[in-house]
């Protein structure tokens, strides 16, 4: 669907959205704003990483954002950011994307013809609201999960499902910074002389702020699993030295009653009177000595 948000009679440029794309739909605008071929083919593609290209009437630029709402086992491109394709120009913008995004719909309502009068600004606004869903997701979302996995680590409170959503957690965070990095050109780019305004320093303070977030929580994430791992392989370690004990315990009691219970007819023991509390009491001796000697090694 095709719609005309702004045009240059009551603002400095031209604003088109195009939601749900197709082909047909870029038929005029192809002629009218003299767009390349690749630039619409990329508009019409899934899965695309944020990138910038200069064409020679226009630049064309892909960012993506996060979603309002997005499934906790969620971990491709598509499922957990939405894309804007953004062709733009001094004269034009014209915006592509599926779905409904929540800050572009905001300023389509309402848009600040004080805050931005030109395009450059409008495009500037538009990638640093675009990042700002990445933060938010760290402060107001992920943050608070991990606060609460790192509970059930440190208290022995896990519960079954705790390591997979721990590992979409994980997978969700490297996804981002991927992102996150790719974004890296596209500030520098605003940052140049020919697009540089009062919006570009918050730009790339927004970017910075998101890029530590997301090296905190990655590296939190990390050492949160290492101690998962760990504490699990020191239960494990508690179990085979609680079984070991058992074992050490038992085996040369399980010796002696395995040779007596031999019953060679030449085993004068066989005959004795009193062979088999002897033999009960050599056993409990036995015991308290290797009792006696775990304690005082501190195995016990």
């Amino acid at each position: 669907m095709v719609r005309t948000i702004l045009d240059s009679s009551n603002a400095s440029f031209d604003w088109i959205d195009i939601s749900e794309p197709t082909l047909e739909d870029f038929e005029t605008l192809r002629s009218k704003y003299q767009l390349h071929e690749a630039s619409i083919k990329d508009c019409l593609q899934i899965g695309q990483l944020p990138k910038i290209e200069e064409f020679e009437n226009y630049h064309f630029l892909i960012i993506r954002s996060i979603p309002a709402k997005f499934d906790n086992f969620s971990d491709t491109l598509t499922e957990i950011t939405e894309r804007i394709s953004i062709f733009f120009s001094d004269k034009f913008v014209i915006t592509v994307h599926r779905g409904n995004i929540e800050y572009l719909e905001k300023l389509a309502d309402n848009f600040p013809f004080n805050k931005l009068s030109s395009s450059k600004l409008f495009i500037n606004h538009l990638t640093s609201e675009a990042l700002k869903t990445f933060e938010n997701l760290v402060i107001n979302k992920l943050n608070t999960q991990l606060d609460s996995y790192e509970e059930m680590v440190f208290l022995n409170r896990r519960k079954k499902d705790f390591l997979r959503q721990l590992y979409y957690i994980k997978r969700q965070i490297d996804l981002i910074r991927i992102i996150l990095t790719l974004y890296k050109d596209i500030v520098d780019f605003f940052h140049l002389s020919a697009f540089k305004n009062i919006y570009t320093q918050d730009l790339k303070d927004i970017y910075a702020r998101s890029s530590t977030l997301y090296r905190n929580i990655s590296e939190n994430t990390a050492q949160l699993l290492s101690v998962y791992f760990n504490i699990e392989s020191n239960h494990t370690n508690d179990i085979m030295r609680t079984l070991t004990i058992i074992s050490v315990f038992f085996m040369p009691l399980t010796f002696i009653v395995g040779v007596y219970g031999m019953n060679f007819k030449n085993m004068p023991e066989l005959e004795w009177y009193y062979g088999y509390p002897a033999v009960i009491l050599a056993m409990a001796v036995l015991a308290a000595l290797i009792y006696y000697w775990f304690k005082k090694r501190r195995w016990l």
